[in-house]
């Protein structure tokens, strides 16, 4: 079974309410250890085998495996996880900017503001990737408004234009 799979067997486990919100909360704490790490080395990147890497962050291999679910959109080279082992090499080479994307997209607000990222984006530049995510997530429809202008370009409203007839 690989480290992903235990990973997943972990995280889906039945489990009392109580012990659900203390295993999430376990998890979102050592995750949050993680990112500070990774955010205070910048561009000096955490590298070597799977498990050598979560020993270093404090965490058992499967739940770093885990981690690497949560972490793995945001790197330069993303891994096959199912095929992640301990003796894995593994370079956490991040983009950042992906990362405060992703972060946000997560709704992780305990991560994207962590004090940590002002060593890394500058306000200005996490401001606009928060607009671009904005954006994104706007619905955007193609149907034409009965009050809107007529895209013929006459200048009428579609309803008195194009639209007359329907």
């Amino acid at each position: 079974m690989s480290l992903y799979s235990q990973w997943q067997g972990m995280a889906d486990m039945q489990r009392t309410p109580q012990e659900t919100e203390a295993f999430w909360k376990e998890y979102f704490d050592t995750e949050t250890k993680a990112y500070k790490k990774i955010l205070a080395r910048k561009s000096d990147f955490f590298s070597g085998k799977l498990s050598e890497l979560a020993d270093g962050f404090e965490m058992p291999a499967a739940v770093f495996a885990g981690f690497m679910d949560g972490i793995n959109s945001s790197l330069v080279k993303e891994y096959e996880l199912e095929k992640l082992g301990e003796e894995s090499e593994i370079k956490l080479e991040v983009d950042f900017e992906k990362l405060f994307y992703n972060m946000l997209e997560c709704k992780a607000k305990w991560l994207y503001t962590l004090p940590e990222w002002e060593g890394i984006l500058s306000e200005q530049r996490r401001r606009e990737i928060r607009d671009k995510w904005r954006l994104d997530r706007q619905a955007v429809s193609d149907k034409i408004g009965r009050n809107s202008p007529c895209p013929c370009g006459s200048g009428k409203k579609y309803k008195k234009c194009c639209g007359a007839g329907e």
